[in-house]
């Protein structure tokens, strides 16, 4: 069943609206902002994973997922995902097994997606749009996991701020090239019509090594934009900017 916020964005999204209806869905735009932007100021620096909620503990993904946010909150990141279940949940279960900080951005939805329970800190937005401005916000690199429609919706949004200028050239990271391979040569293929060009094809990395991308962000996030340890906190590192 759609509910009010539901149908709201629904009236919103059909095209243009009384002066008032259009203020106010902005004041309650804006109030949402304020409340994610205040719970979340503390969060540190953040690493955000994208992936589909459909894959559950017992599938290879979700190990993998968890293995690699384990090691990458001990670099002294915050975990960052969608906050679902999936490959959201192996990310911050993952986070949270290795000592380090996990965070999540949920979305209202007609199903119910409820927060994970490996998340110490956790946001509820009602729209995508928001939910996806906070997912780039705080990041200082982003991990693309097998995912469906979603997942390449953030990962292309990403890309493009990326691509445009409108955010730093944070390191993307692509996990498993089987599962992408199709991505991956269409792409590709983008350059060869012309559309993109071989700079762009160098703001992101495909890989099956964890470790691999663990050096890439050091390289890339830490090194970059001058992260440095600030201090110890349950065997990981806290970063400051220098």
């Amino acid at each position: 069943m759609i509910n009010q916020n539901e149908k709201a964005e629904i009236k919103f999204l059909e095209g243009p609206q009384s002066r008032f209806a259009e203020l106010k869905f902005i004041v309650s735009t804006l109030l949402e902002l304020a409340r994610c932007f205040g719970k979340l100021r503390s969060i540190g620096p953040c690493i955000t994973f994208f992936g589909s909620a459909r894959f559950n503990e017992s599938h290879p993904y979700y190990e993998f997922t968890r293995q690699a946010a384990g090691e990458y909150a001990k670099l002294g990141f915050t975990i960052m995902t969608g906050g679902g279940p999936g490959l959201m949940e192996a990310a911050n279960r993952g986070a949270r097994e290795a000592g380090g900080k996990s965070v999540g951005c949920n979305i209202k939805l007609p199903i119910d997606q409820s927060p994970n329970s490996y998340l110490d800190k956790w946001v509820e937005a009602k729209h995508f749009f928001v939910r996806k401005i906070l997912l780039v916000k705080y990041s200082f690199a982003f991990i693309v996991m097998p995912g469906g429609i979603g997942t390449l919706d953030e990962f292309f949004e990403s890309l493009t701020l990326i691509q445009t200028g409108k955010i730093r050239n944070f390191p993307i990271i692509i996990f498993n090239t089987q599962y992408h391979k199709q991505l991956i040569e269409h792409i590709n293929s983008l350059k060869e019509k012309g559309t993109i060009n071989e700079a762009d094809l160098k703001l992101f990395i495909v890989t099956d090594d964890i470790e691999q991308a663990r050096l890439f962000i050091i390289e890339h996030s830490i090194k970059r934009y001058g992260l440095k340890p600030k201090f110890q906190f349950n065997s990981k590192e806290c970063f400051s900017r220098l």
